[in-house]
């Protein structure tokens, strides 16, 4: 396979391009193209340009509403709402980021709910801005309906991913953000196109037999991390990120008889807290997270992709030849 290798402004720009050649409000394709850049400068392949055929096929089929406009309502002292007006999840978020930041510094804690928009990108994308203002956040929504509960064979829950993220003063934050599946999605569709094998654990196929080929996992069910654990997470986030918000379960949204490979609609809730507010900080924490570091082998979340993302803004980035034609080719209007 032939690669090629992009700065990060090229591959913001490609997207950006790409997005609004298919008819995206600007404004959303700036957040679009900016979420795609972050998740390749971390090495998060299975939310960069990847999905970005999925972005346009959903403008296409026009289920995305193209030019929407987000808005922002304060419900409660401490609850914030956005509604995405259809577009798509990004531009949402970030309409929303400053209102959550400002409620909760004024009440120790604060939720936000985002509705009606159409959610693709990687969860730790949308905590860092929160983090970098010294919050410490957590982050829900519901995936794709493709996980069957412990002991089940069918799919019944998204692969519903949570994020989480603590500030640390003068490094980089703590911040995990996980698919509650024994995998993402993504990562099996990608072992599909690339004719690689899904580890044993991963998925069931339709026959609800445990399977390694990814096309048999894909019109089968992956199952849940952790068995009953992870498949009791998964549930939580069913209701927290659904119906809680007032949007879809994943079981609902696949009952949609959506075919176009792009992001499903639904929703996303916040809840971040200030440290500040139990008169603490958190720089106790640093101990802590000393005395992981101080075990040979042990490494914190993220620390791989701060470690991709450092070297993509000097490096550059290695993309599929294969990838860039199919990007390209979408820049002309079917």
């Amino acid at each position: 396979m032939s690669f090629s290798v992009l700065s990060l402004p090229e591959i913001e720009a490609l997207v950006l391009a790409v997005l609004v050649e298919n008819g995206l409000d600007p404004a959303q394709a700036r957040a679009v193209a900016d979420t795609v850049t972050r998740a390749e400068a971390d090495g998060c392949r299975s939310h960069g340009l990847y999905r970005v055929p999925g972005y346009v096929a959903a403008l296409r089929s026009g289920r995305v509403n193209p030019a929407a406009r987000p808005s922002v309502r304060q419900v409660a002292p401490a609850l914030i709402s956005v509604d995405g007006d259809g577009g798509f999840a990004p531009e949402a978020v970030r309409c929303g980021t400053q209102a959550l930041t400002d409620a909760t510094r004024r009440n120790g804690i604060a939720a936000m709910a985002v509705g009606r928009c159409h959610h693709f990108s990687a969860l730790w994308a949308d905590v860092e801005p929160f983090v970098a203002a010294g919050l410490v956040v957590w982050a829900y929504v519901v995936g794709q309906n493709s996980v069957a509960p412990h002991g089940g064979t069918r799919p019944l829950m998204g692969t519903n991913p949570l994020a989480f993220g603590w500030p640390r003063p003068g490094t980089e934050p703590f911040v995990f953000d996980f698919a509650t599946s024994a995998t993402a999605r993504g990562e099996v569709e990608l072992r599909a196109l690339a004719g690689q094998d899904i580890p044993a654990g991963w998925a069931l196929d339709a026959a609800g037999q445990p399977t390694t080929d990814p096309a048999a996992a894909l019109g089968g069910a992956l199952l849940p991390f952790g068995g009953h654990k992870g498949s009791a997470l998964s549930l939580m986030v069913e209701l927290i990120a659904g119906p809680l918000i007032g949007e879809l379960s994943s079981q609902a949204v696949a009952g949609l008889g959506i075919t176009d490979g792009g992001p499903p609609p639904g929703g996303e809730l916040f809840i971040a807290l200030d440290p500040a507010a139990f008169g603490t900080g958190t720089t106790q924490a640093e101990d802590i997270f000393a005395a992981a570091l101080s075990q040979p082998g042990v490494r914190l979340p993220s620390e791989r992709r701060y470690r991709a993302r450092a070297r993509s803004r000097t490096a550059g980035v290695e993309v599929a030849t294969t990838m860039l034609r199919q990007i390209g080719a979408l820049r002309a209007r079917a």
